[in-house]
């Protein structure tokens, strides 16, 4: 073997070497906050949030039929302006009409289509007094009129044990992405309703982030919908 070879195998077998050493990306996290996190109407500082690495949001919206977020607004606007991704949430009240908080969610957000947006959330953590079955026609009907409206496949917030108690643990839903708020401390969050897998977790909801000035839940992204940038039209 010539000096010459010998130099580029000892070069590849150095690259080998580097590539194989380097640290895989961390997974993307985020906050999700509601008025709960704005104290004495406190702003949000989204440019601190996104300079100590988280990389989305999600904002509540609106709940029922009678109540808007009134910081959604303006974490908006501030979370765009910082390249925060954002994804909204609507807090069910199924003993009122699905398709009425569905029209009245869609509208708030303007459509989750933009850059920078995350697919719309229904968040499903009160049965409103239905039994299973008439909560899962609840659930499917809004789902149904805010992929309409918004154009995407909207993702479902809930914890293990109020799917599998006030949703009987139905598998019917899938297809949807599923945000699952879990916060025992185990390597992975309980997945239940026959999902193959979770799209985010919430691990916690006492976490502390710069700019935000009170505990905030925390969340994190599986993958499980592919490149994140793509997911979140970033």
């Amino acid at each position: 073997m010539n000096i010459r070879r010998s130099r580029w195998m000892v070069l590849l077998i150095a690259l080998a070497g580097i590539l194989t050493a380097a640290p895989a990306a961390a997974a993307p996290q985020g906050p999700d906050v509601s008025s709960w996190q704005h104290p004495n109407k406190m702003l949000i500082d989204w440019f601190a949030v996104r300079h100590a690495g988280y990389e989305f949001a999600m904002v509540k919206a609106t709940e029922g039929l009678h109540y808007l977020n009134p910081h959604f607004v303006s974490d908006s606007v501030i979370m765009r302006m910082a390249g925060v991704a954002r994804g909204t949430y609507h807090y069910a009240r199924p003993q009122l009409p699905p398709e009425t908080q569905a029209a009245l969610y869609s509208t708030v957000v303007l459509g989750q289509n933009g850059a920078l947006d995350l697919p719309p959330v229904l968040d499903l953590e009160d049965s409103g007094g239905l039994a299973p079955d008439q909560l899962i026609d609840w659930t499917q009907r809004y789902l149904n009129t805010v992929q309409a409206m918004t154009g995407r496949v909207p993702i479902i917030y809930t914890y293990p044990n109020f799917w599998k108690t006030a949703m009987a643990n139905t598998d019917q839903f899938t297809r949807y992405p599923l945000w699952i708020a879990d916060y025992r401390g185990n390597p992975e969050p309980e997945v239940p309703g026959g999902w193959p897998a979770w799209t985010f977790w919430q691990t916690t909801d006492s976490g502390t982030i710069p700019g935000i000035p009170a505990r905030v839940d925390l969340n994190v992204y599986s993958g499980a919908q592919g490149d994140f940038a793509r997911f979140a039209n970033m």
